[in-house]
């Protein structure tokens, strides 16, 4: 017969689950979600797990031929074996002033939505086997629920860093999630100091849908939230075609410097939901490659509306 938790120990179970950020059990649902659509890590390579059996193609040696399931029909067969190596994957998710935005009550902050995904990501991995680490806080890469607490509660606590320094790591790989909005020639920088590290990775960029479509009409006062200077428009529909033209510029330029360091860069608006953009960063991380692009107020109103890092030449 089992006997019931007594009133201390009762007491004590119930703080202890309190102090599990509700960020994290949020992510996890998440997580859940999309755990039903995937697989896995498995993939082939060195390991001693049967994965799979496939027809013999040039460049195969005849020891990797399985002589019993061949016999049993005309075509060669080559077993495989599932991959084992444990990856480390490095998180980055973007804690600045600007991923405060959102231009809806009902929306999530950037900010928000961007602690959601990178969790939701690490609550997967983890499930793989993978270790995780939240880049410019960690020092040494965890795995299992411990390394997961440990980043939800490192990003409830705001703490961040660079995503440009990471210690070297075999089969490391950084996803790094934010609004991307910084000078082109900082990310350049910064990818190539990752690239000569042998460090593969993701970008996704989180954006507001009004960040977007600059949806505004009449008299606003844009203010950043880094300390930038305030801009009133008299008009702020006739800003709307030079932004969104400028927005896509730097959008581009950021996809082609992923693409020829053999990045991914991707999109993700707080309108859409959040499993499209998790189930496509778990499947880039699942590939034994990243060389995919996967990817109104009126009259005298002020509104924060476009708070993202203004004020520097690269951003739109």
């Amino acid at each position: 017969m089992s006997r019931l938790p007594t009133a201390p120990l009762l007491t004590r179970s119930e703080a202890s689950a309190s102090v599990l950020p509700p960020l994290l059990v949020a992510a996890e649902r998440v997580a859940a979600a999309v755990a039903q659509g995937v697989h896995g890590r498995r993939r082939s390579g060195p390991g001693e797990a049967f994965w799979q059996f496939r027809r013999y193609a040039d460049g195969d040696t005849p020891g990797a031929i399985d002589w019993r399931r061949s016999a049993k029909s005309d075509p060669l067969y080559v077993r495989e074996y599932e991959w084992e190596a444990a990856q480390t994957v490095w998180l980055h998710c973007d804690l600045s002033p600007s991923m405060d935005y959102a231009s809806s009550r009902n929306l999530p902050s950037k900010k928000l939505r961007a602690m959601e995904l990178t969790l939701a990501l690490a609550s997967l991995l983890v499930r793989g086997g993978e270790r995780i680490a939240l880049a410019g806080v960690d020092t040494r890469p965890g795995q299992g629920r411990a390394a997961l607490t440990r980043m939800a509660l490192a990003l409830e606590r705001g703490e961040g860093g660079s995503p440009w320094t990471l210690p070297a790591a075999r089969h490391a790989r950084l996803v790094i999630i934010g609004d991307l909005l910084d000078p082109l020639e900082d990310l350049r920088g910064g990818l190539r100091r990752l690239v000569s590290q042998g460090i593969r990775g993701h970008f996704l960029q989180v954006l507001d849908p009004a960040e977007e479509t600059l949806p505004f009409a009449g008299r606003i006062r844009f203010d950043g939230l880094e300390g930038e200077a305030p801009v009133l428009a008299n008009r702020a529909e006739d800003l709307r075609g030079r932004y969104q033209r400028r927005l896509k510029a730097h959008r581009d330029s950021l996809a082609s410097l992923a693409r020829r360091a053999g990045w991914d860069f991707s999109l993700h608006h707080t309108d859409q939901p959040p499993r499209t953009a998790l189930l496509a960063l778990h499947q880039a991380l699942s590939s034994p490659s990243v060389n995919q692009t996967i990817g109104q107020t009126t009259g005298q109103a002020r509104e924060r509306a476009t708070p993202s890092k203004q004020g520097r030449s690269d951003k739109p």
